[in-house]
């Protein structure tokens, strides 16, 4: 069964920024880019750093590991270069009103 958790308003979060929430027992890493919101888990699949302090490489939609350079698809949650090899979980991310939900399954 799913639940949404409630993370932040929309207006919290500028587009271009990347933000932690613990939340749950999960560290998720909430991505605005324009108008759109991405959520993946803030933990490096490699050597376990926060990726929400790393770079967010807009173009590419993608959020790099600030301890050894590993990017992870905000899509998708996999890697998309060395040394990480496994994927981080990816959620989905609803909006109801002003407010930015996580889904969690």
């Amino acid at each position: 069964m799913s639940r949404k958790i409630d993370l932040c308003g929309k207006d919290d979060m500028p587009s271009g920024t990347a933000r932690r929430f613990d939340t749950d027992g999960l560290a998720i890493a909430l991505v605005r880019i324009e108008d759109t919101f991405y959520a993946i888990g803030d933990r490096c699949s490699h050597a376990n750093y926060s990726l929400s302090e790393g770079e967010l490489l807009v173009e590419e939609k993608e959020l790099e590991c600030w301890k050894h350079g590993s990017t992870f698809s905000l899509e998708t949650g996999k890697p998309t270069c060395l040394p990480a090899t496994k994927p981080v979980p990816v959620y989905d991310v609803v909006l109801e009103g002003d407010r930015v939900l996580v889904v969690i399954s």
